[in-house]
């Protein structure tokens, strides 16, 4: 059985309980996303997925990008995030900072939240601290309308490399 006959398979609470987390701690999009299936291949369940987010209001959409945690936020990292954002924080070696760089990623996320009224989202599978950080200082210069266009891309690109990475798959 391949796994998207698996994937159509499952029970909405086994659904749920995989696919739960692929918006972060969002698991309404995945008991909309259920009742989509069939699903023809992953191409199609994650469009179908991505969809569910896209047609949300902006409310239902900042609370999603609100869900997501701060970037290399040293209280966080080991404790508190979820077992997806720990990886991916972890992967490019947010929580090796050093002391310097701990606090320029903490008063960006103040600024930036300050700012835009949500955090930081940017898909870091691949990136190093120094490209998150390059990445963070330019965006922040931004105007809300082009970073909540920009935080809705990068929620969706999360989204897919956590689909990508499901056991199941």
């Amino acid at each position: 059985m391949n796994s998207i006959d698996k994937i159509n398979k499952l029970s909405k609470s086994e659904f749920v309980t995989i696919f739960g987390n692929i918006f972060e701690n969002s698991e309404w999009i995945a008991m909309k996303a259920y009742d989509l299936k069939p699903f023809i291949d992953l191409e199609d369940f994650y469009i179908k997925i991505a969809n569910v987010f896209d047609t949300a209001n902006e409310e239902e959409q900042l609370k999603v990008i609100r869900a997501h945690p701060d970037l290399a936020d040293k209280t966080k990292i080991g404790k508190s995030l979820t077992n997806e954002s720990q990886k991916e924080q972890m992967s490019a070696n947010l929580d090796q900072c050093t002391e310097n760089e701990y606090i320029e990623f903490k008063n960006l996320n103040i600024e930036y939240k300050k700012k835009f009224g949500f955090p930081f989202i940017f898909s870091i599978k691949g990136k190093n601290k120094n490209e998150i950080l390059d990445n963070f200082r330019k965006r922040s210069l931004k105007k809300r309308n082009e970073e909540l266009f920009e935080a809705k891309l990068q929620v969706k690109k999360i989204a897919n490399l956590r689909l990508k990475e499901k056991k199941i798959l």
